[in-house]
């Protein structure tokens, strides 16, 4: 595992937007952010969850969060250009994009593939992010030292059998990264990244191992190090990188 011990105060004034914040590696990231400093505004479809993590951020005497409750799949333009607005009229800028929302779908073979459920899949796991990254950044332009993470798989970086709309998604996520890496490394202060975060006891990990035993997998919390570290400027000169937790610097 990453292995890497910050400042408390390493994102001190940063505002940073999490998506798929109620649950597992999202949650655990946006808990970890606000620990470290900074206001962390909780993306998701289900209120209560975000309303648990939003609870559990101020009750740690942490920078109070913000909700925005919002359902990625069935989103639209105007939703994303509508959270863009609410977000400049509230904080003025974004310091950091966590983009971790995503559904699994059914492992399945190609041939026998439903054709609603990929599109859904690629709604929420790659025209989601992509959306929400051309609405922020003009948000991001504003920030001293701004970073955009993706969350991937490693069927997003090596085809696997089965895996269909899911693993076809994250290649998709690692392109759109190295694009917006190209775009933006010369004239702008966004770096952009991507993390496979590896086997991790989620409820997706379950649903698709659901032999597995959760407890010889890491924690969500285990593998956030990595996260903090390309959220602050310790990881300046990171950049357009396909990273996983056993990275070293």
């Amino acid at each position: 595992m990453f292995n890497y011990k910050p400042s408390n105060t390493l994102l001190n004034d940063r505002i940073i937007l999490v998506t798929g914040a109620g649950d597992g590696i999202g949650k655990a990231a946006a808990k970890k952010f606000a620990a470290h400093g900074a206001t962390v505004i909780l993306l998701g479809r289900t209120t209560a969850k975000l309303e648990s993590v939003y609870d559990e951020i101020e009750q740690a005497g942490y920078p109070q969060p913000a909700i925005y409750p919002m359902n990625l799949e069935g989103a639209t333009p105007n939703d994303y250009e509508n959270l863009a607005e609410v977000l400049m009229k509230n904080f003025g800028k974004l310091d950091g994009l966590l983009h971790n929302a995503g559904i699994l779908g059914s492992l399945t073979p190609l041939e026998h593939y439903n054709v609603e459920q990929w599109y859904k899949i690629m709604q929420v796991n790659l025209n989601a992010p992509f959306l929400l990254t051309k609405a922020c950044l003009r948000l991001m332009k504003l920030a001293a030292n701004a970073s955009i993470i993706f969350t991937s798989a490693n069927v997003g970086r090596k085809g696997k059998a089965y895996w269909g709309a899911y693993s076809a998604a994250y290649f998709g996520i690692e392109g759109l990264m190295q694009v917006l890496t190209d775009e933006l490394e010369t004239n702008t202060n966004i770096r952009v990244n991507s993390i496979d975060p590896g086997a991790v006891n989620t409820r997706m990990r379950t649903d698709a191992y659901p032999g597995e035993d959760p407890k010889n997998l890491p924690n969500p919390n285990d593998v956030t190090p990595l996260y903090l570290y390309l959220m602050g400027t310790d990881s300046s000169k990171i950049n357009g990188q396909a990273l996983t937790t056993n990275f070293r610097f």
